[in-house]
């Protein structure tokens, strides 16, 4: 099916020096003891006070120091080289997922709504999380066919993604907070919201049928640009949370019914795709090599002289 192609638009990251970050990891002396009190920052990689204090033997401010860098250089980077204050406040709270969250989607909304530009935000999380989905299968990640990323981005099928990680199968999930419909979040820079009713299937439940426009409804402001006080509702709105799991979204089967795929088909007829869609990667079989009987003597042959 033809959906038509649309201008893509030209992005840029900011991705900061990691390098002296990376080093100071080596002083960790206990990575698990390291991971229950601060999370799993270390898997997301100038520091002379960190240095300072580890060589001093003083764990505990090196490890403060430490954490305060991977915050300020690589969760929340703003100005090269520096930790600004909202990376501290974040620090203190020790609460940096709703944020890290608002950051990537703000970041990528802001500059898609702009026509390009420079993506800020924890680029290293955001990869992870892309390429938790794609294939594992050698085809793909070998690539031996030298395609590009769109080549095989447009290659894949409904079969190829990998949806969702079935041990959290389990846990119940924010479905929306106050008297929002969706799930609002805060950056550094502004808000934005989260429409989890197109992502559930990354969460292992079904999608059955087209979302609630309602659902869908968009949140978006920035900072020093909020003349509906949108921050003040969300942040009154956090201390309501409502949480839905199996009960109500059904059992973990990650499927998506037709009258969804429907809807999604017809999404991308109005929007148009940026790329050609290509021939699906799974249906590529390479052929093993073959060589003719007289080819195979002669090898035989040869192969008993050198014997």
């Amino acid at each position: 099916m033809d959906y038509g192609r649309r201008n893509t638009k030209k992005y840029s990251f900011r991705c900061p020096d990691l390098k002296e970050l990376r080093k100071l990891s080596s002083f960790v002396l206990d990575a698990l003891d390291f991971k229950q009190r601060h999370g799993k920052i270390l898997s997301i990689l100038s520091a002379d006070e960190a240095t300072t204090f580890a060589q001093a033997g003083s764990v505990d401010a090196f490890e403060a120091i430490f954490v305060l860098l991977i915050y300020g250089l690589a969760l929340f980077p703003n100005i090269d080289g520096f930790v600004d204050v909202n990376a501290i406040r974040l620090f203190l709270i020790r609460n940096p997922v709703p944020t890290l969250l608002g950051e990537m989607y703000f970041s990528l909304h802001l500059r898609n709504s702009k026509g390009g530009g420079t993506i800020v935000c924890c680029i290293p999380l955001m990869y992870k999380r892309f390429i938790s989905h794609l294939p594992q299968t050698p085809a793909f990640v070998e690539n031996k066919q030298c395609l590009r990323w769109s080549q095989r981005l447009m290659s894949l099928t409904n079969d190829d993604i990998d949806w969702y990680d079935p041990s959290l199968s389990s846990l119940e999930i924010i479905d929306s907070y106050g008297e929002f419909s969706n799930v609002p979040l805060i950056g550094t820079q502004g808000g934005i919201n989260y429409n989890h009713a197109l992502a559930r299937r990354q969460l292992g439940f079904p999608l059955r049928d087209n979302p609630n426009n309602m659902l869908l409804e968009g949140l978006f402001y920035q900072k020093d640009k909020d003349p509906q006080h949108l921050k003040q509702k969300i942040v009154h709105a956090w201390h309501n949370v409502h949480r839905k799991g199996r009960s109500e979204f059904g059992p973990c089967n990650c499927v998506a019914l037709e009258a969804y795929t429907l809807w999604v088909k017809k999404k991308a007829m109005e929007l148009k795709m940026p790329y050609p869609c290509e021939r699906p990667m799974s249906m590529v079989v390479v052929e093993p090599l073959t060589l003719p009987n007289q080819d195979v003597e002669e090898l035989e042959d040869a192969l008993i002289k050198i014997k």
